[in-house]
């Protein structure tokens, strides 16, 4: 597995990674205390390396710290979350 460094951009919403020269993200909005994860998006060249599901890591653990509740509005992360369960207390 190739090692990469999440970063989390608040500015542009969104948690990103580069791989290989090649940029995954996490987007989401903020309503309120509810982060709103709206799109997880891993190039193909870089796929199947578990990225995505670091990504949305990240920002499950940001949400936790930031106490804030978190909506999987995209089909990825609320897969993911259904698979990490220790992370429902999240949801909202």
């Amino acid at each position: 597995m190739t090692e990469f460094e999440i970063r989390h951009q608040p500015d542009r919403s969104r948690f990103a990674a580069d791989v290989d020269g090649v940029e995954a993200a996490l987007e989401y909005r903020m309503e309120g205390s509810c982060m709103v994860i709206t799109h997880t998006h891993v190039p193909e060249p870089v796929g199947g390396r578990g990225i995505a599901g670091a990504l949305t890591r990240a920002a499950f653990e940001h949400a936790r710290v930031q106490d804030l509740h978190v909506r999987p509005a995209c089909s990825y992360a609320a897969g993911w979350v259904d698979r990490h369960p220790e992370y429902g207390d999240l949801l909202g």
